[in-house]
């Protein structure tokens, strides 16, 4: 089957670090343009893609017919503009996360997305890797009986006003940066979609969150979250039954911040772990993408999925007071 020819919206250091490795080592996937006007930086990409074609301006990427699909991290402000730029020249698109910043603009992206024929999807890495898959399957299951309650945490240190995550008009901020994976983690292993968010407590910085507590009411559990760009980094997923505790202790950046680990406690005081050291969830993510547009095959995390989160978003937003 002929490999996907993908092609890099941006020099960025997310991309240069693991998603541009990540799409030249997928099987079925061959890396092979890059838009950036820096020619150091092309060279870094370069380095593990020898063969790595380079146009100075996005447009011109868009425009070459040797590229199959686009991987867009740019600033989180201009994911729409360019996601719908790469449908209607023709580009499957995978884009970073948030792929909008309001879950209205979902419309324009489904309906590009349907018009063109191509696929297009959010970066949500995690709903690739099995240790999420695991997780859905033992909640769903009934491994830790009826779920009462949810927790997460997701937290780490950025204090650099530079940055574009401590950016308002780039679309910065905790709860778009990571705050994602605490919503859609717990919506993708328990199916469920939360019916009101009765509490957010958000503390701004530069109008942009750095910290977020936040309560929400599912159909059958509760759930409890917090999210920082300014506490010590930390990460973990617990889902609580009433016979059973179910913890994910790298849910988010596994093989980064630490090896994916599921611990599963049983009533009988039966303790199973289960670990994936050597699984890139990033890989996984562009095998699949591969996959769907070479087969037709579902993709795991559709845009009406990710419509979902962002929706649970804009509730945490205005329960919070600082609408999106």
């Amino acid at each position: 089957m002929t490999p996907i020819r993908w092609g890099i919206l941006g020099a960025a250091h997310f991309a240069k670090e693991h998603m541009g490795p990540a799409i030249h080592a997928a099987a079925g996937a061959e890396l092979a343009a890059l838009a950036t006007s820096s020619a150091r930086k092309a060279t870094e990409f370069q380095a593990f893609a020898p063969q790595l074609r380079v146009h100075d301006s996005y447009d011109a990427l868009l425009a070459d017919p040797q590229v199959d699909a686009v991987y867009i991290p740019l600033p989180n402000h201009l994911h729409v503009e360019w996601s719908l730029k790469a449908l209607a020249a023709g580009k499957h698109v995978l884009c970073e996360k948030p792929i909008t910043l309001q879950e209205a603009d979902f419309e324009q992206l489904i309906t590009a997305r349907d018009q063109s024929g191509k696929l297009a999807a959010e970066a949500y890495m995690i709903v690739h890797h099995p240790q999420f898959i695991r997780a859905r399957e033992l909640v769903q299951g009934g491994a830790i009986g009826d779920l009462v309650h949810v927790d997460a945490t997701f937290s780490f240190f950025n204090d650099d006003t530079n940055n574009i995550r401590n950016k308002p008009e780039a679309g910065g901020g905790g709860l778009r940066d990571i705050g994602v994976y605490t919503f859609g983690a717990a919506r993708f292993v328990t199916g469920q979609e939360p019916i009101a968010v009765p509490y957010a407590k958000l503390r701004l910085e530069n109008d942009v969150d750095v910290f977020a507590q936040v309560a929400a009411d599912f159909p059958n559990f509760s759930y409890a979250a917090t999210v920082s760009m300014r506490m010590f980094p930390r990460q973990e997923i617990t889902f609580h039954g009433e016979k059973g505790v179910l913890t994910l202790t790298c849910p988010f950046n596994a093989n980064v911040f630490d090896a994916a680990t599921l611990t599963l406690e049983n009533a009988d005081n039966t303790v199973t772990t289960e670990r994936w050291p050597g699984v890139n969830q990033y890989v996984l993510q562009v095998e699949n993408f591969c996959n769907s547009v070479q087969t037709g095959a579902d993709y795991p995390c559709p845009l009406e999925f990710s419509r979902g989160t962002q929706h649970m978003m804009d509730m945490v937003f205005a329960a919070g007071g600082h609408p999106a």
